[in-house]
């Protein structure tokens, strides 16, 4: 389905990663923008600001490393000029081989740069129906207010999927205890101190897991089931899998050893920083579920955190997202409703990067729209185009997805080749020579 747009004026509903870059792509363009905000007016259980774009699980865009889906991804949201992109790296932090970001800088330097756009109406109010005449961007992501869920569910025609999402906990730097903690990256030898590793012994481990186990957490309501996105799995959830799972995840000890001494631990609980300054760090992939109290109790068992001061509490919410390939034309706009695009998490996409993405994606949609051209979609061997293919391609059972190989167009040789390291190599050879020709396409 082509529609023509015959007015220049665009809704975006939402204003965090997808609804911001899709506001700044299109009023760059001259395009007026209403962009509506609910916050302050209403609030989520996982938003603490106003700004836009806030980041409200972690603070990583993930791998920078050019043969990682992720870092192909960032590497062609560079090359389109990605405004969130290229704002995380302006407020960048030391963090690995990860796009580590100072949140709050980054977010509150997203709300200002789009406050300063006189063609951007920010109307700060819960929008609740989409009787909406112009063309309009649904990016309210996974914590879609509970009016607006129920009326896209009702215009989808689709029962709305969903899980559950988990938040770390974030400790104040000065109360860590360095005893027992030591700065460095995995498998690197350099004096990098992008984190902080907090080792334990076996029976330590074993007290942990002991412990976490029967911990108290937050009953689910009669109304909710307990599902969650493997990629955001409760610290508590994971433990259940068995009592070594966490030591083979977010615990492994491989690749680090104390500077010093050089001894090796069985356990290593990593803490990544939350700003530049070094004030605060979250715990790597301890998101939870449990209560307040026993996060406080359970938590200050690793040694190095005996007494930790918690500057955020874990926490879980429900996250929901739609049947993209059910109810999304190929323009991902709503088949019953063709002025309507989804973009970004509320689409089925999971993560930041992937989420900036697929707005950006929508954005130029809408843009080709205005200026009366055809869409050249990207090809599936991108890592853009396999995002926008995903939300395409009918599946025995949707569920969200972040960017991986697995979504990426094979060609034979890739096919065939069994070494792994071979295959990353030449996967990104074929995204960069396809985006290329794409990129091409789109700027003729």
């Amino acid at each position: 389905m082509f529609i023509i747009f015959k007015m220049d004026t665009v809704n975006i509903v939402g204003a965090g990663l997808a609804g911001s870059e899709i506001a700044y792509y299109l009023a760059k363009r001259g395009v007026k923008i209403n962009l509506y905000e609910m916050r302050p007016t209403a609030t989520t259980p996982a938003h603490k600001t106003e700004y836009f774009a806030e980041l409200v699980c972690s603070n990583s865009f993930r791998s920078i490393d050019n043969y990682h889906p992720a870092g192909i991804l960032k590497n062609e949201l560079e090359r389109l000029n990605s405004f969130l992109i290229n704002t995380a790296k302006r407020f960048s932090i030391p963090g690995g081989n990860a796009l580590t970001i100072d949140r709050e800088k980054f977010s509150k330097n997203i709300s200002e740069t789009l406050s300063s756009f006189s063609n951007i109406n920010i109307i700060r109010k819960e929008v609740t129906d989409l009787n909406f005449n112009e063309p309009t961007v649904l990016a309210t992501g996974p914590l879609t207010s509970e009016k607006l869920s129920e009326k896209l569910q009702n215009i989808t025609g689709e029962e709305h999927f969903y899980f559950y999402d988990a938040i770390a906990p974030i400790i104040e730097a000065d109360s860590i205890d360095f005893n027992y903690a030591f700065f460095g990256n995995r498998y690197s030898n350099s004096e990098n101190n992008d984190y902080i590793n907090c080792f334990l012994t076996k029976e330590e481990y074993e007290t942990f897991v002991t412990e976490l186990l029967n911990a108290k957490i937050y009953p689910f309501k009669d109304f909710e089931k307990g599902k969650h996105f493997e990629g955001c799995m409760p610290i508590e959830e994971m433990a259940k899998r068995g009592r070594m799972t966490l030591a083979y995840g977010p615990m492994k000890p491989v690749g680090l050893k104390h500077p010093v001494t050089g001894e090796e631990f069985f356990a290593i609980v990593q803490l990544r920083r939350e700003n530049r300054e070094g004030t605060a760090y979250n715990i790597v992939g301890f998101q939870t579920k449990m209560t307040i109290s026993e996060q406080e109790r359970v938590f200050r068992l690793i040694p190095a955190l005996k007494n930790a001061k918690f500057l955020r509490y874990g926490s879980l919410h429900r996250n929901i997202y739609i049947n993209a390939p059910e109810v999304l034309n190929n323009d991902l706009s709503l088949h019953k409703m063709p002025n309507i695009y989804i973009a970004g998490q509320l689409s089925g996409v999971e993560g930041y990067i992937e989420s900036i993405a697929q707005g950006l994606i929508v954005a130029m949609i809408i843009d080709f729209k205005l200026k009366r051209k055809s869409f050249p979609y990207p090809p599936k061997e991108t890592a853009i185009g396999a995002l926008y293919h995903f939300l395409r391609e009918k599946k025995k059972k949707f569920v969200p997805s972040n960017i991986n190989f697995s979504l990426f167009k094979y060609g034979e040789q890739i096919r065939k080749t069994k070494n792994k390291k071979i295959r990353k190599k030449l996967l990104k050879e074929q995204a960069d020579k396809y985006f290329q020709i794409w990129l091409k396409s789109i700027e003729g």
